[in-house]
């Protein structure tokens, strides 16, 4: 059976949009200034800021206002609470799956939180499995989490195709073992020189049917 492993946060999950929406409740309900909305996501970075980090710089700026522990809640459990899973994204997965394609996800991370984004989405019952960074001990590139992740789905590594949204996570793990990929665009213009994807897909459902050659209808970025 063909594998696809894919990437959890900002590609199969819009894990920035829920991250905005529990940044702007946790400032309103400390009545913290709207406007600071842009500092907190900047300085989260997308997720890839370590979280001992982000909380120090929030407890900081926030002492006198926030105790520490609303501001672990809000690092451990906001974006988690409000993740949502598309639609579209739903049925390219199940149709990844009738095609005969064994899905499992590879996510940074800490397993409670990236656990309870998979479960509260129901991409529990879309995957074969999945594996979390820090259950493994090793992050995306390592090429030990890729390995996790196909011995997870019982499947050799060699022929699996690999779709995220970073670059030095995603598409430079795949590279380094001779995997092809699809990067999601989000927008943004690839400027990597040292690697390329095989492809680069607008959003996740075109990168799946890509894969999985299930529906070719979706939107591309030409490479």
């Amino acid at each position: 059976m063909p594998l696809l492993l894919l990437d959890l946060d900002n590609t199969l999950i819009d894990r920035d949009a829920a991250f905005r929406a529990a940044v702007a409740a946790f400032l309103g309900a400390h009545g913290l200034p709207a406007s600071d909305l842009p500092w907190v996501t900047a300085v989260d970075a997308g997720g890839h800021t370590p979280r001992h980090e982000v909380a120090t710089a929030l407890t900081d700026r926030y002492a006198d206002a926030v105790p520490p522990a609303a501001v672990g809640a809000l690092l451990d459990t906001g974006a988690a609470d409000r993740v949502v899973l598309a639609p579209t994204t739903r049925e390219a997965l199940d149709g990844a799956r009738n095609s005969g394609w064994t899905c499992v996800i590879v996510t940074n991370g800490r397993i409670a939180q990236q656990e309870a984004k998979i479960r509260r989405t129901g991409l529990d019952r879309l995957v074969r499995g999945w594996v979390v960074s820090e259950a493994v001990g090793h992050k995306k590139p390592e090429a030990e989490i890729f390995h996790a992740a196909a011995a997870t789905a019982g499947l050799p590594l060699s022929g699996a195709w690999v779709v995220g949204d970073t670059a030095h996570a995603d598409i430079a793990g795949a590279d380094a073992l001779g995997l092809r990929s699809v990067w999601v665009a989000h927008g943004r213009a690839w400027n990597e020189a040292a690697y390329r994807p095989t492809h680069i897909a607008a959003e996740v459902t075109s990168a799946i049917h890509h894969v999985t050659g299930t529906d070719n209808r979706s939107a591309d970025t030409p490479l």
